[in-house]
């Protein structure tokens, strides 16, 4: 899950601005399911560890996979998309609190860069809010808005996890036995299997912020390229026209 997208406010040498919409698609229509980043949220300040792992590894132990597309360049003041692709499996069921098995408990983390936040709802358009549907989104901390944590979604980090961020396990797990009664067995075989499909996805991806000004000077550039290529033709021709009256002179 890297980072599910959003509102950019770009601080560089100048104030650039940039608005990002971030879109969650999913490869299945799936239902809504609870979410909770809320557990990395509490126990960790950043949710991106210093080897670049992010903290949901810590608990849900599958690595899953994860798709991610974003535009290749944006510029300031603007409001794009990015796509999260996750594939998802249906049937898969984990155990729930009551002891019956239920839906996958799913979340997200997007990590943006600096200066990067959700973008506002007067910026959205219609088409894009439709596409949203009721995702929720908050910053993962008031200080970190281009953290964005985002749920329910289905996929990314996929059912409960086999450890809790305090070192406590799960104990709603179903073990089943996969020997029968009356079977023989040897000496170390496993007499269960672990049926938990919890697991985390991470992907990156790179947005460029490109600065108005250098693409004004690039088009002007190609535009006085190509002007001076015609201005070339054009004298060449008429340097032709004069030798040709010359010599007919």
């Amino acid at each position: 899950n890297r980072n599910p997208f959003c509102w950019v406010k770009k601080q560089t040498a100048r104030s650039i601005y940039v608005s990002v919409l971030i879109m969650i698609y999913v490869l299945s229509q799936v239902s809504i399911s609870n979410a909770y980043p809320i557990f990395a949220q509490q126990g960790y300040e950043n949710p991106r560890e210093t080897t670049g792992r992010i903290v949901c590894a810590n608990c849900h132990l599958a690595n899953k996979p994860v798709e991610i597309e974003v535009p290749q360049a944006v510029l300031p003041d603007t409001v794009f998309e990015a796509i999260v692709r996750i594939p998802y499996d249906m049937q898969l069921k984990q155990v729930l609190a009551n002891g019956k098995k239920g839906g996958l408990n799913v979340g997200a983390v997007l990590i943006l860069p600096e200066g990067f936040e959700l973008a506002p709802t007067d910026r959205i358009s219609p088409e894009l809010k439709e596409k949203i549907g009721n995702l929720s989104f908050q910053s993962y901390r008031p200080n970190k808005k281009n953290i964005l944590v985002i749920g329910p979604v289905p996929g990314g980090n996929r059912g409960r996890g086999q450890i809790y961020p305090d070192g406590s396990k799960s104990n709603n797990t179903v073990y089943n036995a996969t020997s029968a009664e009356g079977e023989s067995i040897k000496l170390d075989q496993p007499l269960t299997s672990n049926p938990n499909v919890g697991g985390f996805g991470q992907g990156d991806a790179e947005i460029v912020l490109q600065d108005p000004l250098r693409i004004q000077g690039l088009l002007f550039f190609f535009t006085s390229v190509v002007l001076a290529q015609v201005f070339l033709v054009l004298k060449k021709k008429q340097f032709e026209k004069v030798q040709l009256y010359e010599m007919n002179f």
